[in-house]
């Protein structure tokens, strides 16, 4: 219905690329999700290219797997936020009950399966999940994985959590760098409006 909603009413000629993302996570509502992505996809319908569509996670083992096994080349983006489990679960409890040696098995059998790369989200918080040492935990994690990071600096919200310094997330990335990790850093649009990803629900909240 989004993609409807702006080729007819906003009169845009094509669509260029889908995100799962944002809405819940995808692969709850899996079906639907499969579904969707067809016709999206089909060549009668969309005809968007499935390397032009991407579904975001947080990371539902079983889920991945019988994604990869669908024979689609679509992307997969994990967001992982944390190389260690206790700092994990903290922040994404899902985590407690899927961890992280669970969630990369699942992760290495839809590479092998598809032989495309785990795209990974880490979302840089100060002094939680920015040091040296959970750079260095990211290198060993992924380092013979085939794989591409995106870095993204937390937008201040009303929480207790703090967007990670940039000499925090310059060392960060220098040892990322230093290891031959491929990584990008997400720029963040509307963060001087409070209008960027995570700040309007906080605002706008009763």
């Amino acid at each position: 219905s989004q993609i409807i909603y702006f080729l007819r009413e906003k009169r845009l000629l094509k669509i260029d690329n889908v995100v799962f993302m944002g809405m819940g996570e995808p692969f709850l509502n899996y079906d639907n999700l499969i579904e969707a992505i067809r016709i999206i996809n089909h060549e009668d319908y969309f005809n968007l290219g499935a390397r032009n569509i991407s579904v975001s996670t947080s990371g539902i083992p079983e889920k991945i797997k019988r994604f990869a096994d669908e024979g689609l080349q679509i992307n997969l983006a994990i967001s992982l936020h944390a190389t260690d489990d206790s700092t994990r679960s903290k922040i994404m409890p899902i985590n407690q009950t899927h961890p992280l040696k669970e969630l990369f098995k699942a992760i290495d059998y839809y590479v092998e399966k598809t032989n495309r790369k785990g795209m990974f989200e880490y979302l840089l918080l100060d002094k939680i999940n920015d040091t040296p040492e959970d750079a260095r935990r990211l290198v060993d994690l992924l380092k013979h994985r085939l794989h591409f990071i995106n870095l993204i600096r937390y937008n201040p919200t009303s929480s207790n959590f703090k967007p990670s310094s940039k000499k925090r997330v310059e060392e960060f990335k220098k040892i990322l760098s230093k290891n031959n990790l491929n990584y990008g850093e997400r720029d963040s649009m509307g963060v001087e409006i409070k209008g960027a990803c995570g700040q309007l629900v906080t605002k706008n909240k009763s």
